[in-house]
Parts: structure tokens; sequence; C-alpha cells
């Protein structure tokens, strides 16, 4: 499956779908194997023929997946042989990414026959039309969501999905390696696949090859579940806070006071960012550790900068 950052331009083949899909849908193709590969979904919408069987057509949008359910095919039914390949023939089935039939149902053989000569995919489950397009929409989601590739560590620290990075060699594996060691979890390490999940959520997990791996400078290639156990992995995080670790020379415009709070974009999602100059002697673990403590009392809705500001500020007041 090809991914990209622009989710106008991602799409799946049906062929990929079917891979992918819930094994509680027990997909079968009824017609259009030939159109398998050629025909894409582009979005996680899916649509009811309903009305369009009707002739109100305008409606059916390319590339989505179309709901053949009880009441379609009992209209289907009710008309003349004739007059449903009249219907059908108004679709335009060529457009559509793929049919899905619900409840085990037989669609007439004029909708075979035509999806059939479109190539379109017309596919069967013998669930609710309710219960598969739940099942369809979450997949579709999960498979069409904008991603991207990121190179850094993402760890589990107090709940929250922490996204270490820097240049390289700058450490920041051997500080997740500490930060493990003190029972936080570890997801990925140097590869980051992240896709968006909502308008305003990321989500990060490892590449199957590197799941549950960690590359330590001097050791190697160390699987993290066999030294410390199961409970030291995680899956998919959603991404809460990105820690960006600078060599101490290079960080230039780290705020003193932590008032003004760094955020960066990923995918169109804002992350807030934490600056740790890195030096010899500063202990980096304990320093991303208190991050994410801070982190978690900025959600709760205190900030210690902005009360020790308004202290401050009411101290000189004071003495006026």
């Amino acid at each position: 499956m090809r991914s990209r950052e622009d989710s106008n331009e991602l799409s799946i083949t049906v062929n990929e779908f079917i891979a992918q899909a819930p094994r509680e849908l027990e997909l079968e193709v009824l017609a259009g194997r030939e159109g398998l590969d050629s025909h894409r979904f582009t979005a996680p919408r899916i649509q009811k023929l309903g009305l369009a069987l009707a002739g109100f057509t305008h409606y059916i949008h390319p590339g989505r997946l179309q709901i053949i359910g009880q009441s379609e095919i009992w209209y289907l039914e009710q008309l003349e042989a004739e007059r449903r390949r009249e219907v059908i023939g108004l679709l335009s089935l060529e457009q559509i990414a793929c049919a899905l039939v619900t409840k085990g149902l037989e669609p007439p053989p004029e909708f075979i026959e035509a999806a059939e000569q479109a190539q379109l995919p017309l596919l069967r489950t013998p669930l609710v039309s309710s219960t598969a397009i739940n099942l369809v929409t979450d997949c579709l989601q999960e498979m069409l969501a904008p991603r991207v590739v990121l190179h850094g560590v993402l760890l589990d620290l107090y709940g929250l999905g922490v996204l270490l990075e820097g240049s390289s060699g700058i450490g920041k594996s051997e500080c997740a390696l500490d930060l493990i060691t003190r029972g936080h979890r570890l997801v990925s390490d140097d590869v980051i696949e992240v896709r968006r999940i909502s308008a305003d959520r990321l989500a990060g997990s490892a590449p199957d090859l590197l799941r549950e791996h960690l590359e330590i400078r001097g050791l190697g290639i160390i699987n993290i579940r066999d030294l410390f156990g199961v409970s030291s992995i995680s899956g998919a995080r959603r991404i809460d806070l990105s820690i960006r670790l600078e060599r101490w020379e290079a960080a230039s415009d780290v705020d003193r006071l932590g008032i003004d709070m760094r955020v960066i974009e990923i995918l169109g999602v804002s992350v807030p960012q934490v600056l740790i100059p890195v030096s010899p002697g500063r202990n980096l673990a304990t320093l991303v550790e208190t991050a994410v403590r801070v982190q978690l009392l900025r959600l709760r809705g205190y900030d210690a900068a902005q009360s020790f500001v308004q202290r401050h500020a009411e101290l000189i007041k004071d003495n006026e």
C-alpha cells in the first residue's frame, strides 16, 4: 500500500482492502474480479445506493464503497427485468470503487452481469448493513489515514506518547533504554510510522521488522521484550508530546523560564515540544521524565512557570 502525507492523494485497491478487512466481514467476491486491482478507494466514507436506484445518481461519489442492503435488493426485485437493466445502467458502475451486498442476500442476476461487464468488484458479507458499515469504515479510515515516517524514538511515559527527536548519535536510544529500565514502555526506535487518526490526533507505531527492538551503539540491536518482559513494550500510541534533544552549543533559543511552549506540526496536527540541551553530566532520562510530568500538570491546568511569573509580578506590585 502506498501512503503519502496528502490525504487527497491516498488510495488503496479493492484487493488491498480485502486483504486487510476484518475477518468478521467474511467477504466473498460475487463479480468483477478483474477490477480488484484497478478499482480504488479514495475515501473512507460509505454510501448506500438507496435513492440512486430511483434515478437520483448525482450524489454517488467515485472512490467510495456502495452498500446494497435488503431495501435495495427488495426494490430491484419489484422491477421487471428490462427496467432493472435500465436502472442499473444509470449508476455508472465503472466509477464506483466497490459494491457490498449485506446480510448474505443474493443480488439480481442483472446486477451481477452489469458488475462483471464494468469490472466492478461486487462483494458480499453475511453481516447486516449497520454492522458491516461500522467495520468497513474503521478499516478504511485506518488504511487511508494520512501518514509519514519519522526518525526518532516513541515511548509511553506515564500514559503519554512521547516522541524523542534529535540528530543522529545524540543519545536518543540510550535515553530510551534508561527510561525503559525505569518502567516506561517502548513503542518504536529509529523508524516511527505516524498516521493522522483524526483532525487533531496522531498515532505512532513501529514497522513489523523493528517492533520490540532497540539499537544501542556498542551493544548492537537488542530485543526489549526478551530483556525486560512484555510490560516494557507498547503497541501504537497517540503522540502527545515531542521532546527534542540538541547539543548544548547549538541550543541557543532555550526558554529559561519555560513560559513559551514550542509547537511543531506533523501532518497538519500541532504537537507541543520541549527542547532539552544535551551536555556531559546531564541526566537525560530524569530530564525527560520531568518534562513529561510538567506536561501532565499543564494538561490539568497548572503551569509552574506561569504561576512563578504571576507571584513575581504580585511581589513587585506589593513592594511598590
